[in-house]
């Protein structure tokens, strides 16, 4: 049985939040938007060179903000490879002066917000998102997304793509692509090769006009919040929206309306605060809670620090049965679980390392692997689990839903 489900966006004085909610009312993704900070990632500039560290094989970029960007050479140079990109290049083959220079204009796209310590990160390998597909110049790979497992369908998509794709661009095919019309498709990714063709046509006009460009310019805003969630949740199982805003509610019809959507999901508007529905304010700051209990009487406990989010297994109140081993790994399949379910809800994104309790046996550890492939199935998200290391501890990573899939 499919669980329908609702999106709930809320307004308040400091932010926008949008929620999407199951049919008992269990939060299952939360995100938060707030007004004073504007958003940078996705947005595309003509920023301007302004230093290059030249033994870190890297420079900072002005595109017009307080704090100048950052830009390494595995994002200018291109891409190798599909699956890897240039993480496997050996950077000493490269040298980041014969590809920029100060002062030289350069056509960016924020990858990743700034934060109070450090600038943006910036990439010259620019992408625009559609609906079903994400569009790339200057490459010329096709990458299905790898929740699509059917291979009829992979190869579907593949020559869907090529049939549009010009000379020149990649795509990545989105997991929304999955089983719809080829008509519809193509008229998506028509749409995103446009856009993307007149940015590129507005840098070369700045670039070969004299005088050359000195000045950042923003030529690409990224949509807001709203518009790029509804893009990705509206081909799930989404029955009614409920915002309290009636701006907000047209904004979403006309959304859903470039969808084709508009008769299939209903939109009402409710003035009020929506988080009193369904005890949403009490659901939310468990939310920041570090410790979480699990049903069995154990707890894992969540820590993110700038490098990673470190993730412990605790087998709290549970003392099990008298086999050590099976008590050991009730705790840790739940732990598991209740692990899928908060990087989700809580958008960690990086590097991800669970410390389980251990285990002697290593059957035990392929199941415990197993269980979290099998949880993380549910997350838009794109995961990849690395397993078991030498101390034990399992490696994975997980990108921001604000990444394409």
């Amino acid at each position: 049985m499919i669980n329908m489900q609702e999106i709930i966006v809320n307004e308040d004085e400091e932010k926008n939040r949008l929620i999407l909610v199951t049919e008992n009312g269990k939060i299952i993704e939360k995100y938060e938007e707030f007004k004073e900070h504007e958003r940078l990632e996705g947005n595309i500039y003509i920023g301007i060179v302004k230093n290059i560290l030249i033994g870190m094989q890297a420079a900072f970029v002005n595109i017009g903000m307080e704090k100048n960007t950052f830009i390494h050479i595995r994002d200018i140079i291109p891409k190798v490879s599909d699956e890897t990109g240039n993480k496997n290049e050996l950077l000493s083959n490269y040298d980041i002066k014969k590809h920029i220079k100060v002062g030289m204009p350069i056509l960016v796209q924020v990858k990743r917000d700034s934060t109070n310590k450090k600038g943006a990160r910036v990439s010259t390998h620019i992408n625009l998102s559609g609906r079903f597909a994400v569009i790339m110049p200057n490459e010329n790979f096709i990458t299905i997304s790898q929740k699509i497992e059917n291979q009829n369908e992979k190869d579907r998509l593949k020559e869907i793509a090529r049939k549009v794709l010009p000379d020149g661009y990649g795509a990545i095919m989105r997991t929304a692509a999955e089983g719809i019309d080829s008509s519809l498709i193509e008229e998506d990714m028509k749409k995103t090769i446009e856009k993307l063709e007149k940015i590129l046509k507005e840098y070369q006009t700045c670039c070969n006009t004299e005088p050359i460009i000195n000045e950042p310019k923003i030529i690409y805003k990224n949509e807001g919040m709203v518009h790029r969630l509804l893009f990705d949740l509206a081909d799930m199982y989404i029955d009614r929206i409920w915002t309290n805003k009636k701006s907000i509610q047209d904004e979403i019809k006309n959304i859903l309306c470039e969808m084709k959507k508009e008769y299939k999901i209903k939109v009402e508007c409710k003035e009020e605060n929506l988080l009193d529905m369904y005890d949403l304010d009490d659901q939310l700051e468990k939310l920041n809670n570090r410790k979480i209990w699990l049903k069995c009487g154990g707890f894992i406990t969540i820590d993110k620090t700038e490098a990673l989010t470190a993730i412990d297994v605790n087998s709290g109140k549970y003392i099990g049965t008298s086999n050590l081993e099976q008590t050991v790994f009730i705790v840790n399949k739940e732990a598991s679980i209740e692990i899928a379910k908060q990087l989700r809800l809580r958008d960690i994104g990086g590097i991800i390392i669970i410390d389980y309790i251990d285990m002697e046996k290593e059957e035990n550890r392929e199941k415990i692997t197993a269980i979290l492939e099998e949880n993380l199935k549910k997350d838009r998200s794109k995961t990849q689990v690395l397993g078991f290391t030498q101390l034990n501890l399992l490696e994975m990573t997980r990108k921001h839903m604000c990444s394409n899939d």
